[in-house]
């Protein structure tokens, strides 16, 4: 459980399969509907335990970020040398969920990054999977959590932003129909805008420092082959850039809403200075 509300749920598997039966499991795993709604059954005792602890609770049932390693110890069929040569067509389909033969193409960029730390182990990440040929290996998967999670936190932002679009494009559209002056001041929006603003900083900070927090040189080039491969800069690029029209639109929908009001208070004025010329007038009559 992390203090922004998310949890990250761990199946482990053991299993024993010959090659063309790791590929058919890797195939299967391709559509997780099932391990997700198993996932999702045990944790929701806990998201109704938490509750009240949890400000601004959004429990949404297509959120979820899956990602499958394929941890294989290492030996003599499995050396980083053999896998990545003879063998880079079955190594391929694994890393994409695939159990027919790939194009040259798509090997080559399935397998386009990978790590070795010594001659007998191999990390080769994807978008879906990963290939982890090690033997004490776990700060390398907390690693591939910790990066699944931000993507996650990334898509969850961004959701948000998008239904923040969606409001503000639809109070443009009343007002370019309507005939009225437009009155409302969108200060409570501009503060929720604000917030958002603020959570995506704190994430992106939080993110540009974990190369920092790492400290371990492998574990660090790890995370920048999972975030290449998550586009995390693309993401943050994408939120920046939605953060910016929102924050246009309301303070476009906020200065035409002042200088409305403006406009009234000078007609006000207006009026009560021809009020008080006419009853001046008046009373001299």
């Amino acid at each position: 459980m992390f203090d922004f509300g998310a949890v990250s749920f761990a199946l482990e598997m053991p299993f024993q399969l010959p090659p063309v039966g790791l590929n058919r499991l890797a195939e299967w795993l391709a559509t997780p509907a099932p391990l997700i709604d198993v996932a999702r059954t045990a944790l929701k005792p806990l998201n109704q335990k938490l509750l009240p602890a949890i400000h601004d609770a959004n429990w949404k049932e297509d959120l979820s970020e899956e990602y499958f390693v394929f941890h294989l110890p290492p030996s003599e069929w499995l050396s980083p040398d053999l896998l990545l040569n003879e063998n880079c067509d079955w190594l391929a389909r694994i890393l994409r969920m695939e159990n027919t033969p790939l194009s040259h193409d798509e090997v080559a960029e399935a397998l386009r990054l990978h790590l070795r730390y010594s001659p007998s182990d191999l990390f080769i990440p994807d978008w879906a999977a990963a290939v982890l040929v090690d033997q004490d290996c776990e700060e390398t998967l907390q690693t591939i959590e910790f990066t699944n999670l931000q993507l996650l936190e990334f898509r969850h932002i961004d959701d948000r932003l998008d239904d923040s679009l969606k409001t503000a494009y639809g109070l443009i559209h009343k007002l370019t129909r309507s005939a009225l002056p437009f009155w409302r001041s969108h200060a409570r929006r501009m503060r929720k805008v604000g917030d958002l603003k603020a959570e995506a900083n704190d994430l992106f900070e939080r993110a540009g420092n974990v190369l920092k927090l790492v400290g371990d040189q492998y574990l660090a080039r790890v995370y920048r082959q999972l975030a290449t491969r998550f586009h995390l800069t693309e993401w943050e690029h994408s939120i920046g850039r939605k953060l910016e029209v929102i924050e246009g639109i309301y303070q476009i929908l906020s200065d035409q809403a002042s200088t409305y009001r403006g406009e009234v208070l000078e007609m006000v004025v207006v009026v009560l200075i021809l009020m008080e010329i006419a009853l001046a007038l008046l009373s001299r009559h």
